[in-house]
């Protein structure tokens, strides 16, 4: 039922999807007090509180573009996006030492792991859904771009170094709250958030560059204008401290498009089985 609802809605112009989800963005946030609580406190946490009218319909636009993001063919896709400095990533990949790409949730962030896959080969780390209905749609609708999943487990992060050593591109969520024993607390826009340590682990390990990227939403439905930013932040130091280093620049990169980003993710919550920051703190200075 879901996949045939995607299906008919994909066929529909972008302009036409994203007027619904204004309407959207604002009854969601009208009829759930979690969401309305959990966005309004992490914006105002990093002082874009007086972007929330903005912000609520785009996160409406996020929901109702996946559809077509998801379904679409890909010279439909391609013909949505206008790419800024991609020579920077077209370098990266002509060196062939790998690169590692990093997407926040920022603007269309599902379009732009496919955007880049539809121009060279690339793998990103895969998460399951945890509603069972959306796996095979998920799984379809980011292979079909040609994009390689690894699953969110070992084996996919050997697929990932793997990838990087033969010199080819892979995709990671950066600001994904990872599972227990993948990532350490780290500052986000001055609040602890449980951090992935993986990309800076994979960059140390073989090498790779790391390229920021998010596809940014225009108005109108005129499409969208993938950006790729050197990633210029310093990866001395340990786990946390690079962990930082990843978190600050995920903040310089929403803070060029802050009504974009997607405030209502539970950035913050404590994965079960990992102590808090307060926790640690304590123990560190007992």
């Amino acid at each position: 039922m879901l996949i045939r609802l995607f299906r008919f809605l994909s066929v529909f112009p972008l302009p036409v999807l994203h007027f619904i989800g204004v309407v959207l963005g604002y009854l969601v946030y009208a009829a759930s007090p979690t969401y309305r609580k959990r966005m309004r406190n992490n914006m105002a946490l990093a002082s874009y509180e007086q972007q929330l009218g903005i912000a609520l319909r785009e996160a409406g636009k996020n929901i109702m573009e996946l559809p077509l993001i998801w379904l679409g063919k890909p010279e439909r896709l391609a013909a949505k996006v206008r790419l800024e400095n991609w020579e920077i990533a077209q370098a990266a990949i002509d060196a062939k030492k790998g690169v590692i790409f990093l997407t926040p949730h920022l603007g269309c962030f599902e379009l732009s792991g496919k955007s880049i896959a539809l121009r060279t080969k690339m793998t990103v780390l895969y998460r399951q859904p945890k509603k069972d209905a959306l796996k095979p749609l998920l799984e379809d609708a980011r292979a079909s771009s040609g994009m390689l999943l690894a699953p969110a487990n070992l084996s996919g992060v050997r697929a990932l170094a793997k990838a990087l050593k033969k010199g080819e591109a892979i995709g990671l969520l950066p600001d994904q709250v990872p599972q227990e024993g993948e990532g350490v607390w780290a500052d986000f826009f001055g609040k602890p958030a449980y951090t992935m340590t993986l990309s800076a682990k994979l960059a140390a390990m073989t090498g790779a560059p790391i390229i920021l990227t998010y596809a940014e939403r225009l108005p109108f439905g005129r499409g969208f204008v993938q950006r790729f930013v050197p990633f210029t932040e310093s990866l001395d130091g340990d786990a946390a401290q690079q962990a930082r280093a990843i978190n600050k620049a995920m903040e310089k990169l929403i803070a060029n498009a802050p009504s974009q980003y997607f405030w209502s993710y539970h950035r913050y919550k404590k994965p079960d089985g990992v102590s808090g920051p307060d926790d640690i703190n304590s123990q560190e200075n007992a």
